[in-house]
């Protein structure tokens, strides 16, 4: 989940890869670093923390050349000593590394016996300590002798002192991009193409297993023998525009409020930009959507839209549990890939397993240029615009705007839908942003919610049918920002072990937007409040029986059932938010967490 960047040209390297950190910081804030080379020596700086912190401390002449790295820590704590860049004992090389080394112990034990000294917990140092010992003056050669060493996923940049004008950098399993601006006087390497953006930058995407040596507006590719090779260059699209909260306090509560909007532009231009998933349908007999935290809640509501708009068998299994699903894997399953960034490890693990298997894929995802996108059989681009909060919104409305809008066009393609049903549901469907609307106006109610419940430590969310997914993925954004225990079930399980849970200090955060089985809710909720618990419920506007069970209450819209996750599901993001902003949480960047998750 790390972020990488270099850059040699004719600015000052150092502001570059600040700028170039600040958009890849959303990767891992728990240290950051730059190193360069100034005459025969290693220069640096790294700093635990925030990237402020590094700012606050960094005092790095003017380069050419440098390497810049935003770490989120998998092996080691949080410390300056365990940030990038990492170093061999004799500070010769230094190198930065997004992904996991899986035998970095057998190898540090390998080279502790040579009497190599370790200077950090890190898997990564272990690289540069390699590098370091298969170094005869040919760096390539000592770089590629190392890969050949490692087990895992990578993305890699090192330096050497050495070598003052040359980056080599190597992929497996990790995105990277190598860019030129066409008059070869900078080049720019980033594990994000999107920092890459608005510049005319021609943009190469290295592979798995490829190799690159970068030097002034000039890249050398290599596969994995160390034999050159050409690859054709790209223009990526999008907007440059830098990222900004506007007049918002932070980038979640922003996100939250565009959701009218980007749920409207997920239906723009829709029969263009699904015809080509129509084709992929005909022949399977089953879908299998494929996703993480957000996305895999989301995928949950795509397979009861499938079934009951299309009739077609749908399962939503967690991606980094899928790919030992073999019996699945058959060439009649389509598979639906979705994840915000498009680069989340173990959906594109999952994505590879299936198409190994001869599956069809299909990738929902909200970066154009990301590897999901690139790997997949087709996309579906949610063009919800850049999501900055770590904790996911707009994108999870918009992706199932978009398997809501799937689901209905196959209905009609298939007339599993009648006309009429049809048309209520697009009638429905349009009218969502507008509902959406009212629940935003009613902030200043939710935010009352949130301050008084906000002593508790512990919540149960509980729904059925569509809004059981509704209520783990509201769950989600309260334990992700408040770090609070919040675990969401569907209301039918309650007598079968969670009640037990259930007194005063347990409340409850009931979703009842469902026609189809209000009876049943309302029952599990005069369970819950025969217990003691206190009870949040999230209703709508009809059904006013739950004003005399509930110690609370906040109404939604009435809409169709399908429909019902939209208007729940942002009052479940807005108490989320108040409720950490009630308790000084740090909102956009909760800890331990990052936005884009690149390893498994």
């Amino acid at each position: 989940m790390c972020g990488v960047f270099g850059y040699i040209g004719e600015k000052n390297a150092v502001d570059v890869c600040l700028s170039g950190l600040e958009q890849l910081e959303y990767r891992g804030y728990d240290s950051t670093g730059i190193a360069g080379v100034h005459q025969g020596t290693i220069s640096f700086c790294k700093k635990a923390g925030k990237l402020s912190e590094l700012k606050k401390v960094i005092q790095m002449q003017p380069l050419s050349l440098a390497i810049a790295h935003t770490r989120w820590a998998t092996h080691g704590k949080v410390s300056d000593q365990n940030a990038h860049p990492q170093f061999d004992e004799k500070g010769s090389v230094a190198l930065i590394h997004n992904g996991i080394i899986e035998n970095y112990n057998v190898l540090k034990e390998e080279l502790r016996t040579q009497g190599v000294r370790f200077a950090s917990e890190t898997d990564s140092e272990v690289i540069a300590q390699l590098i370091a010992k298969y170094y005869q003056g040919d760096f390539l050669e000592a770089f590629h002798k190392t890969l050949s060493r490692l087990k895992g996923i990578f993305a890699l940049l090192a330096i050497h002192k050495n070598h003052p004008d040359e980056i080599v950098a190597s992929a497996l399993h990790c995105p990277l991009a190598i860019a030129i601006n066409e008059q070869g006087t900078e080049t720019i390497l980033s594990s994000d193409p999107c920092t890459l953006i608005g510049d005319n930058y021609n943009v190469i995407f290295l592979q798995s297993g490829e190799s690159a040596k970068i030097q002034k507006g000039k890249v050398s590719l290599y596969g994995k023998s160390l034999e050159q090779i050409d690859k054709k260059s790209t223009r990526i699209e999008g907007s440059s525009q830098k990222p900004s909260k506007g007049s918002f306090e932070h980038f979640m509560i922003k996100e939250i409020f565009e959701q009218p909007l980007t749920i409207q532009k997920a239906s723009l231009n829709i029969e263009h930009r699904m015809a080509p998933t129509f084709e992929l349908f005909r022949d399977a007999s089953r879908v299998l959507f494929l996703g993480c935290g957000t996305s895999a809640h989301a995928g949950q509501i795509g397979t009861l839209f499938l079934e009951d708009f299309v009739g077609i068998p749908a399962i939503s299994e967690i991606a980094s549990e899928a790919r030992y699903r073999v019996s699945l894997m058959e060439p009649t399953t389509l598979c639906i890939a979705m994840s915000q960034s498009g680069e989340t490890a173990d959906t594109l693990s999952a994505l590879r397993a299936v198409q190994s298997h001869g599956c069809k894929t299909i990738a929902i995802c909200n970066s154009l240029n990301s590897t999901l996108a690139r790997e997949a059989d087709t996309m579906i681009f949610l063009q919800a615009g850049p999501e900055i909060s770590v904790c996911s919104t707009k994108a999870f409305t918009s992706q199932i705007a978009t398997l809501a809008l799937l689901g209905i066009r196959l209905g009609k393609e298939r007339k599993t839908l009648s006309l009429k049903e049809e048309e209520q549901l697009l009638q429905a469907l349009e009218r969502i942003p507008s509902e959406v609307q009212c629940v935003l106006d009613q902030a200043s109610w939710i935010e009352k919610m949130a301050q008084k419940y906000a002593d508790f430590n512990n919540f149960f969310f509980m729904g059925r049918r569509y809004m059981f997914p509704t209520a783990l993925e509201s769950a989600l954004k309260l334990k992700e920002i408040s770090y609070v225990n919040a675990n969401g079930y569907p209301a039918g399980e309650l007598k079968h072990g969670p009640l037990a849970l259930l007194d005063a200090q347990f409340p409850v955060i009931a979703f009842c937007a469902n026609l189809a089985t209000e009876e049943k809710i309302v029952s599990n909720l005069m369970e819950v409040k025969a217990r003691g618990a206190p009870i949040l419920a999230i209703a709508p506007h009809h059904l006013t029986s739950v004003k005399e069970i509930a110690d609370d209450v906040i109404w939604v819209p009435d809409t169709l059932d399908p429909l019902a996750p939209f208007a729940s599901t942002v009052v479940g993001q807005l108490f989320a938010y108040f409720f950490a902003k009630t308790r000084g949480c740090a909102i956009d960047q909760p800890r331990n967490l990052a936005k884009s998750v690149t390893v498994e």
